[in-house]
């Protein structure tokens, strides 16, 4: 029956027409619901006053890194270095001041709130996924170089922080604008059309060094960088609506069922059997059954997951020119 449903959906036309779905802004950011909590670590915890960016002198010369550490480092260790599964940053040293600062974008309440939904007692699905970015004071050289990466990439004046455009500026709108977190890539194949792009750590730091490259930064080519992705893979992905309508008055209550059911398998608080019997109904949904219900831009879509359905890759991204990538939303 929902595999019916799905099909009438499609037939509708109702898909994307743009590949890969724009990732959507918005005019500002809405407060942190009350039910999501930050877990083990509050979210940046030694921020400066509304995390913006200080300002420079003209005459300052400030060197730009690339940090990077191994995900949920404070718990594990080096563990998911071996992995490959990378936290990316920002280091800035005031080359004139000695100050120096680091910036982060990441997630408000933790990467698996982030990742997946919530299932609540009335059978809706609260998301928790807002990310944002975060600025302090200093540069904690021994997080970033003992397990992972801290190398200069560029050096820009104070002078060109503080033009039309200055960093400072876009730095806010995109935090104020681009608020939610997304985990996952989706694409056709590997090498293949891209449905849907991720707005993570990551892609955060690759869109700062090119407004930087904007703003006259020249950056050391030969520094190479590989960036954490995580990708699913499926056929087109269905359009199913917005979760007003598929949760709403009137809602199809086999694909709302389904939906719930699907994302039951994510639920973080689980004891070790109720995990496993998870893990199983997951590879039976992804693996098996080909299936997967994607949350985008607030919205759900239906994957028709292929073969290699899931992949973990750590690929090199060179840094960055005046030529843009065409889907980095630079500007306000």
């Amino acid at each position: 029956m929902i595999l019916l449903y799905i099909l009438f959906v499609f037939s509708l036309g109702i898909s994307g027409e743009q590949w890969p779905v724009p990732y959507k802004r918005y005019e500002s950011r809405p407060p942190a619901n009350p039910f999501c909590r930050a877990g083990v670590i509050a979210f940046c915890p030694t921020g400066r006053a509304a995390n913006t960016m200080p300002k420079f002198d003209p005459s300052d010369r400030v060197e730009v890194y690339a940090l990077k550490a191994p995900v949920w480092e404070f718990k594990f260790g080096d563990l998911l270095a071996k992995f490959n599964i990378m936290h990316d940053a920002i280091g800035f040293n005031n080359l004139n001041t000695g100050k120096n600062y680091t910036m982060e974008w990441y997630e408000l309440f933790q990467l698996f709130n982030c990742t997946f939904a919530h299932i609540l007692s009335n059978d809706t699905l609260k998301w928790c996924n807002q990310g944002a970015a975060c600025i302090y004071d200093g540069i904690d050289d021994i997080h970033w170089s003992q397990n992972g990466t801290l190398v200069k990439v560029a050096e820009i004046t104070g002078g060109k922080f503080n033009t039309f455009n200055e960093f400072g500026n876009w730095s806010e709108w995109d935090n104020n604008t681009g608020i939610y977190y997304e985990t996952w890539t989706v694409a056709e194949s590997p090498g293949g059309e891209v449905w849907f792009e991720p707005n993570d750590c990551a892609s955060f730091v690759l869109r700062a060094f090119q407004k930087m490259a904007d703003l006259g930064a020249v950056f050391d080519t030969n520094v190479h960088l590989n960036y954490t992705k995580i990708t699913l893979y499926s056929e087109t992905p269905v359009y199913l609506g917005p979760a007003s309508i598929l949760f709403g008055p009137g809602a199809n209550q086999t694909l709302k069922s389904d939906i719930l059911a699907f994302y039951s398998n994510f639920q973080s608080h689980q004891d070790v059997g109720h995990l496993v019997e998870s893990l199983l109904a997951v590879y039976q949904e992804v693996v098996e059954a080909g299936r997967f219900y994607f949350f985008y831009n607030f919205e759900y879509w239906f994957l028709p997951m292929k073969t290699p359905y899931v992949r973990l890759s750590y690929d090199e991204i060179g840094l960055p020119s005046k030529k843009r990538h065409p889907s980095f939303q630079i500007e306000p």
